[in-house]
């Protein structure tokens, strides 16, 4: 399986969401790097991605977005051959 990464905070209900589907999708491990705790890794994330909010996921190399660019992947059919499934 692909490895995912996800930039998240720890109060964040679209992170809860976004994981709860990746766990729905077989998806046993997640990388997750806590932007709250570590300023320097949301400057980071930023600069990766343009974006500001959480969560940010990573499958593989590939940036999917948010919790609702998620969502929409899968509903296309498009997560579960992205997490090699």
């Amino acid at each position: 399986m692909t490895p995912v990464r996800m930039y998240t905070t720890q109060v964040c209900p679209f992170c809860v969401r976004a994981k709860a589907l990746l766990k729905q999708r077989g998806v046993e491990a997640i990388e997750e790097i806590r932007v709250d705790l570590d300023p320097a890794e949301r400057e980071r994330m930023m600069s990766l991605t343009g974006r500001r909010t959480v969560p940010q996921i990573f499958i593989g190399d590939t940036h999917v977005g948010g919790c609702d660019d998620l969502m929409a992947l899968d509903q296309r059919g498009g997560l579960r051959p992205l997490l090699g499934i």
